[in-house]
């Protein structure tokens, strides 16, 4: 993304060194803060077919990046909006968590109204103050905000604080434009979003459709578990994958790499982050290049991923090997198979730390094709796979760019050209 750039005038002030013809203003100087709360739950006409949304902190948490809010899981109707002090937020407003936890910020879509975990920000003036840029710089500011709270059970960022809190004014004409950078940068990554979830909803209906009807098969029969192709046949995973257990000290070995459950990602199916043997110091398990290694513990958050080089692992990983004429690939995908998720959930023991066993997963029945068609099947899926981790990476990079443009925009050590 090139945009063209002026050179920086910087003036000394108590927020540091910003263009001179910047400003540094407090919030109270440019919105009007109102506060929250909750009508009484008791009252039914307070809530029953309400249709006015009221914002929580936990609607802001399911933004995911998302700017604009537009929707609350429980809504209040008019009743409620005026026997209880409710204050209706029109559109473009700004929320800000202030509890529970501090720091989400949005842009109300419609009218809205909001609990006491937040505080709504209108502006004062629209012909000074782009809602969308002071969206985006308390974003920023997530951490000073939440430096700034207070309270022992829970930190709260309090009205007079949030009036208090320091920000930059940028002419009107800037903040339009950065705004605008920065929501095209939000607008690529919502829209990698999109095809994120596309390709997740594909690869889903692959796994479903391949794993159980293979490719081109004309005839099924019934088994015990569902129909599979005639040429398939059933048996339990203990018969085609086996467990290996080669305990080792990490003292004893030279250091390398070492995989935790915290290093696998949730449905994942290679592994990504890794720490170092030196700093580990009971027994682990050795695997090799091949291995599959599955987190026994919380099998519910489904981790498991083949292993692209040799190293050690929790013993909270059970380390599996695929016997001969058997595709390690496609194992791993029968192993993320919902069927293999939750017989795996249905056979954990504990109740704090739930854990199934290899004595467990072993039993499990599943449907086994030829080794050439496992190898097909699995290489349709791991195409998938790839497409999905390219749209990841790429997501992880927008990022980047957004965080970067946000840390030299905000501030004013980059400025954009405007329209004379």
């Amino acid at each position: 993304m090139k945009k063209e750039m002026l050179t920086l005038t910087l003036k000394q002030n108590e927020s540091g060194a910003i263009p001179k013809e910047w400003k540094v203003k407090k919030i109270v100087d440019l919105f009007k803060i109102k506060t929250g709360t909750t009508p009484s739950t008791k009252q039914k006409k307070y809530w029953d077919s309400g249709h006015i949304n009221w914002i929580t902190p936990a609607d802001m948490s399911k933004l995911n990046g998302r700017l604009f809010i537009e929707n609350s899981e429980r809504k209040v109707t008019e009743k409620g909006l005026k026997e209880t002090n409710l204050t209706l937020m029109p559109n473009g407003s700004i929320m800000i968590s202030t509890r529970a936890p501090v720091g989400y910020v949005a842009i109300v879509k419609g009218n809205a109204t909001f609990n006491q975990g937040c505080k709504g920000l209108i502006s004062k003036s629209i012909k000074e103050i782009n809602p969308i840029f002071y969206t985006y710089y308390l974003l920023s500011k997530k951490s000073f905000l939440e430096h700034s709270s207070s309270g022992s059970t829970f930190k709260e960022l309090s009205k007079k604080t949030l009036e208090d809190f320091i920000v930059l004014f940028p002419p009107l004409p800037e903040q339009n434009k950065i705004a605008e950078i920065l929501s095209l940068v939000d607008q690529n990554i919502e829209e990698v979003d999109e095809s994120i979830t596309k390709t997740e909803r594909l690869k889903k209906g692959l796994m479903q459709e391949l794993l159980t009807k293979g490719i081109g098969h004309k005839e099924f029969k019934e088994t015990e578990i569902y129909r599979i192709p005639k040429e398939w046949h059933m048996t339990n995973l203990g018969n085609i994958v086996k467990q290996k257990k080669e305990a080792v000290s990490p003292c004893n070995i030279k250091p390398t790499k070492y995989v935790g459950l915290e290093h696998i990602n949730s449905g994942d199916y290679r592994i990504r982050m890794w720490g170092d043997s030196s700093e580990v110091k009971s027994i682990k398990f050795q695997f090799r290049a091949g291995d599959i290694l599955y987190g026994k513990l919380r099998p519910y958050l489904d981790k498991a991923v083949i292993a692209e080089w040799e190293g050690v692992c929790s013993t909270d990983i059970i380390v599996l090997e695929a016997k001969k004429r058997i595709n390690n690939i496609f194992i791993l995908y029968l192993i993320h198979h919902p069927n293999t998720l939750r017989y795996a959930v249905s056979t954990s023991t504990g109740t704090n730390h739930p854990r199934t066993s290899w004595k467990m997963l072993s039993r499990l029945k599943v449907s086994l094709p030829s080794l050439p068609e496992q190898k097909k099947i699995a290489e349709i899926l791991s195409v998938v796979e790839r497409r999905f981790e390219l749209l990841r990476n790429k997501k992880e990079k927008l990022g980047k760019v957004k965080k970067g443009l946000m840390n030299e925009l905000l501030t004013g050590r980059k400025r954009v050209k405007v329209e004379a």
